[in-house]
């Protein structure tokens, strides 16, 4: 007996080894060489393990969390503009997915298929080309302005404005600068009167497309997700007396905690790794307020060739993923029932 799973051992060993090569070549080394990258003053010229390149430790970290200069200043900003990013899409793009994948899995829309093709087809579109229709449709003269200009709203220049959506809902009440405990204290050289500018305008452009090409797949998921749910829990709730919204916020809800999970997971990662619609729309501008850590860390290595800076920013944002999907997952954890609850549930007395 112990001779057969020996054997099978070694047979699922070897089945897995060409995948496990491939990771290993692929994800594992170039993951380790940045690593090292990170902790060494490589200058992108030869090789990063030859005998020119020095060990330099935490310099490049400590030079973005605490350098005072300009590098820590554009650190400090793109990680500004990206936490509004996360803040504004992931929780966006859930609700909207959510809502849309309720849409069409209800039995009386007609043309369900359409729906479904149609609210999918943005997230299979190519970043790039999204990217370039937005900078058409959100220009000065561009089709977003004309529609607001029927309402009697002049929009504004949408990727060359700089100034913060908060800041500006704060100057219509005549609020334009900041306490001094806000002006005049920093975290990583940025204000936290800046810090809570909220996003660009140019950034909440940003916003909308990525709500517009997400929100899709995720509908797929939580509609994967819906028509999995048995009917028989529905009904009860339904004899019980709970009207509709009852019976989605306490039923139906509950259920999909799996895939909230997810979408979150997926968001959040995405979020925070922002680049391509970046670099091909604003590339950090107007004044850094669109300056994401993944497009920071690009310009820093292949820019500045700065390759010990831009290794460290981006193990910085994996730190930053990996710490806020954890906190994710301890909030959205199942939690057991209280006995008290327990008791109400299954004898009617809370007692």
């Amino acid at each position: 007996m112990s001779s057969i799973s020996k054997s099978e051992g070694r047979a699922g060993w070897l089945f897995v080894s060409p995948i496990l090569i491939i990771l290993g070549l692929f994800l594992a080394i170039p993951v380790l060489m940045a690593l090292w990258v990170s902790v060494s003053d490589w200058s992108g010229r030869g090789s990063p393990f030859s005998n020119q390149v020095g060990f330099v430790g935490l310099d490049n970290y400590s030079e973005l969390l605490a350098g005072g200069g300009l590098a820590e200043r554009d650190f400090g900003l793109s990680l500004r503009n990206n936490a509004w990013y996360v803040v504004l899409v992931v929780p966006i793009q859930t609700a909207v997915a959510l809502l849309l994948a309720v849409l069409v899995n209800r039995q009386v829309l007609r043309g369900r298929g359409f729906f479904r093709t149609a609210f999918y087809f943005p997230s299979v579109t190519s970043s790039v080309a999204i990217t370039v229709l937005w900078l058409f449709l959100f220009s000065q003269s561009g089709a977003v302005n004309k529609l607001l200009s029927f309402v009697g709203i002049t929009g504004p220049a949408w990727f060359n404005d700089a100034s913060g959506v908060l800041h500006n809902l704060l100057g219509l009440f005549g609020v334009t600068q900041g306490p001094a405990v806000l002006v005049d204290n920093t975290a990583l050289g940025v204000s936290w009167w800046d810090w809570l500018a909220g996003p660009s305008v140019a950034m909440s452009a940003f916003v909308l497309m990525a709500v517009f090409t997400t929100s899709g797949t995720f509908m797929l998921l939580f509609l994967a997700a819906l028509q999995n749910l048995g009917g028989d829990v529905q009904e009860a709730a339904m004899m019980d007396g709970a009207n509709g919204w009852q019976r989605f916020w306490r039923v139906t809800l509950p259920q999909l905690r799996p895939t909230l999970f997810t979408v979150l997971t997926l968001g959040l990662i995405g979020t925070w790794q922002v680049f391509d619609q970046i670099y091909t729309g604003t590339q950090g501008g107007p004044q850094k307020t669109t300056l994401t850590p993944a497009y920071l860390s690009y310009t820093s290595a292949f820019g500045d060739q700065q390759w010990g800076r831009g290794a460290a920013i981006a193990f910085v944002l994996f730190v930053i993923i990996v710490a806020l999907t954890i906190l994710q997952r301890i909030v959205l954890r199942e939690r057991e029932v209280s006995a008290r609850r327990m008791r109400l549930y299954t004898t009617g007395d809370p007692r």
